[in-house]
């Protein structure tokens, strides 16, 4: 069994994702940013840098594991599954991984705190981050020209891209004219275990207003 200490961003969605992918039981844990329980000491025990998500696996000596894209790959390994067995299989999966971790991420999580929550309104930054996010969609477009998936095959790159591309109007970037983004974007969100493993955990309105509000739906990992 394993135990999934979560909140309804993007980060969070990886795992939720990954875990009904993978068929894995699994328990959900979730945490209030509003009360902070992200910061306890007892979570701390799991996850020192206070973030979500983080996983507990029971059936492996309670091992903690946190950081999302490592996460994913320990499941991935765990199972044999969403990730190839062979070296450059699996290089290719974990370069379009750090793809995500390192560029994807950040710069749309900037690009989202500038544009909707800075209290000034500073167009440097906004377009700056934006810019950036749009430029990084279009290598993901261009590679998706040629692949069905980032990796060739559905994997864990997949699952750790799409729950922050999917929300590219949030933070005010265009994804026109990217057709093979779109293409990938409706192929995955089309998986009966992606739309299963957004609704994990399924919030409830007023913790879903202070989230928005907060941006902490977009930012926390």
């Amino acid at each position: 069994m394993i135990d999934l200490y979560t909140a309804a961003t993007p980060n969070g969605h990886k795992i939720s994702i990954a875990l009904e992918e993978l068929g894995l039981p699994y328990q959900v844990q979730v945490l209030s940013f509003d009360k902070q329980e992200q910061k306890t000491p007892a979570f701390l025990k799991i996850n020192p840098n206070g973030r979500i998500p983080a996983i507990v696996d029971r059936a492996n000596d309670n091992f903690a594991v946190f950081e999302s894209g490592a996460i994913l790959i320990y499941l991935a390994e765990l199972t044999g599954q969403l990730m190839p067995q062979d070296v450059k299989g699996r290089s290719r999966v974990i370069q379009w991984l750090m793809f995500q971790m390192g560029g994807v991420g950040p710069m749309q999580g900037q690009a989202n705190v500038f544009f909707r929550y800075f209290p000034e309104k500073l167009q440097g930054p906004i377009d700056r981050y934006q810019h950036e996010t749009r430029r990084l969609y279009e290598v993901l477009n261009t590679h998706l020209s040629e692949v069905e998936y980032l990796a060739g095959e559905y994997s864990i790159a997949d699952i750790a891209t799409f729950p922050w591309v999917r929300l590219y109007d949030w933070a005010g970037v265009s994804v026109e004219g990217l057709e093979h983004l779109q293409r990938w974007l409706a192929a995955i969100d089309e998986r009966p275990a992606v739309q299963r493993g957004l609704l994990v955990p399924k919030p409830m309105e007023e913790d879903a207003e202070k989230l928005v509000k907060s941006g902490q739906a977009m930012l926390v990992r």
